[in-house]
C-alpha cells in the first residue's frame, strides 16, 4: 500500500477495500493492511484486488475519486467514477494540445530529452561500472555526442525535426549495444534493432520488453483519465496507443533495456529458451516467456527513489507517477511536464 500524488496504491495482491467512517480501510485476509482518510485522495488504484465494498465505491463515485483495478501484472481492468467532472475537462486539454503542432512539440521534446538523457546515463554507468570489459574511449565519445543532442532537442520546436534527432541518438546509443551484452556472447549479439518479426535473440526480448512496457504505461494513464490513443510525438493511428509510446520514449532505456541486459547478463534466460519459426522469427519457448514475465514481475517490486518526486517507490509505480505529473501539467498544476529521469 502506497500513497503517492494523492493517489493510494494498492499493491498487495488479494486486498479488500472497505469505508470505515471517512477512512478506508485496506485489508489482506485477517491481516491489516493500513488505513487512508478518504478526503486526502483523488484516486485509489489496486494490483490483483479481491474485492472493494460497494458503500466504498459509491463514496468514491460521491466524491469524484476515481477506483482503477488493474490485474497483478499492471494489465488496466476497469475505472468505476462517477459523475464527469474533471476527466472531460482534462481530455478536453489534452485533445486540444494534440491538435496542435507547435504545443505537441512543447511536450515531446520533454520526453524524448529524458529519453536520450537516460541513454547517455546508461552508457556512462557501463564505464564506471564495467572498464576493463568495453571500450570506454568509444563509449565517451558517443556519450559526448548525445549530450550534444540533448543541448539541439531543449531547443526544438518542430515534431519532424525532433523525431530526426532522436533517430540519429538511438542510433548512437545503439552502436554500443552489443558491448553491454557480457555473457552468452555466442548466444546473444546486437547488430541492429529489427522487429515484426525479431529475428534475433536480443531483439525478442527487447520487444516483448518494450510491449510490456507500452501495456504498463497504457494503464496508467487510463487510471489517471488521460486518453492512452491520443498523443504528442506519435500521431494518431487507428489502434495505437499513441500517447503511451510518448510516455514509454524515456523509460525505454531504464526499464527495457536494462531489464534485458541483465536476463543475459546473470543468464536468467539463455539460448535454449528460443525457436526460429519458418519465416525467420525468433521466439521466446513457453518457458522461456514464463521466465520472463516472473523476472518482470519481479523487477516491477524493486525500490526506487523517484528523482523528481523524491519519495521512494517501487519501479512497477514509476509509469504511474509520469502518468500523474503529465496529468498534472495537462491540468495547469505544473508548468512544465517534468520527465523521468534516471540515475
Amino acid at each position: 500500500m502506497r500513497k503517492l500524488l494523492n493517489t493510494l496504491f494498492v499493491t498487495t495482491p488479494n486486498s479488500y477495500l472497505a469505508l470505515k467512517g471517512e477512512t478506508i480501510v485496506v485489508t489482506a485476509g485477517e491481516d491489516h493492511l493500513g488505513q487512508v482518510p478518504l478526503h486526502n485522495l483523488e484516486a485509489i488504484c489496486t494490483f490483483g484486488y479481491m474485492g472493494a465494498s460497494p458503500k466504498l465505491m459509491h463514496a468514491c463515485a460521491e466524491r469524484n475519486i476515481s477506483l482503477t483495478f488493474l490485474s497483478t501484472s499492471g494489465k488496466f481492468l476497469a475505472r468505476v467514477v462517477g459523475e464527469s467532472k474533471g476527466n472531460v475537462v482534462l481530455r478536453k486539454t489534452q485533445y486540444r494540445l494534440s491538435d496542435s503542432t507547435n504545443e505537441s512539440a512543447k511536450i515531446a521534446r520533454n520526453f524524448i530529452f529524458a529519453k536520450v538523457a537516460n541513454q547517455k546515463w546508461i552508457l556512462e554507468r557501463m564505464t564506471r561500472d564495467y572498464p576493463m570489459r568495453i571500450d570506454v574511449p568509444a563509449f565517451k565519445k558517443i556519450s559526448a555526442t548525445l549530450s550534444e543532442y540533448l543541448q539541439e532537442i531543449l531547443m526544438v520546436q518542430d515534431l519532424e525535426i525532433l523525431r530526426g534527432l532522436e533517430g540519429q541518438a538511438a542510433n548512437h546509443y545503439f552502436r554500443c549495444f552489443d558491448q553491454m551484452i557480457l555473457q552468452q556472447k555466442d548466444d546473444f549479439f546486437f547488430k541492429t534493432r529489427n522487429r515484426r518479426p525479431p529475428t534475433d535473440n536480443i531483439n525478442a526480448l527487447l520487444s516483448l520488453a518494450y510491449t510490456l512496457l507500452a501495456k504498463d504505461v497504457s494503464a496508467a494513464l487510463e487510471n489517471v483519465g488521460l486518453d492512452a490513443y491520443v498523443g504528442y510525438l506519435h500521431r494518431d493511428r487507428p489502434g495505437r496507443a499513441s500517447l503511451a509510446l510518448d510516455v514509454m520514449e524515456e523509460l525505454r532505456g531504464v526499464i527495457a533495456d536494462r531489464f534485458v541486459l541483465k536476463l543475459i547478463n546473470k543468464k536468467i534466460i539463455t539460448g535454449k529458451d528460443f525457436f526460429a519459426k519458418e519465416n525467420g522469427a525468433v521466439l521466446l519457448t513457453d518457458e522461456g516467456r514464463e521466465k520472463f514475465i516472473n523476472a518482470w514481475r519481479e523487477r516491477k517490486q524493486e525500490p526506487l527513489t523517484h528523482p523528481y518526486l523524491k519519495e521512494k517507490i517501487n519501479w512497477g509505480l514509476v509509469p504511474h507517477a509520469q502518468a500523474m505529473l503529465l496529468a498534472r501539467h495537462l491540468r495547469g498544476d505544473l508548468e512544465e511536464y517534468p520527465p523521468f529521469l534516471w540515475k
